[in-house]
This record gives structure tokens, sequence and C-alpha cells, in this order.
């Protein structure tokens, strides 16, 4: 049986915590940031755990994260 391929591109989005959830970047923090709010951009800077029905999929893709 052939090792199974990680998908880079998800790779660099994505960290497994120590209890093994996968962490991520929020979006829409990349460009247009002066019509945003400081309160707003502050919060887009936190890390989120990716959500349980995504975090399957992300898995599968993922196979030794």
């Amino acid at each position: 049986m052939p090792k199974m391929k990680t998908s880079r591109a998800a790779a660099k989005r994505f960290k497994k915590t120590g209890t093994g959830l996968l962490v991520r970047n929020k979006a829409y923090k990349s460009h247009i940031l002066t019509k945003k709010s400081t309160k707003r951009k502050r919060n887009l800077r936190k890390d989120i755990v990716t959500d349980s029905t995504n975090s399957k999929v992300m898995k599968k893709i993922l196979p030794y994260l």
C-alpha cells in the first residue's frame, strides 16, 4: 500500500492542537483594512478551532498532521 499524500495547501493553513483538534486563522484580514473597525481587525487576529463538520474532511486530506 503506498503512502497517502498530504494536501500541501491545507497543511499550510491548519495546525493540530495537543488534544487533536484543528486550528485555523480567520479570513478577511489580508486587504481593504481601512473600512474595517479596530475591534473587528483585532478579533480577526485570533485563531479558531475548526468546526467539527469540516474537521472530518480536513483530517482525511491531512493524514500525517
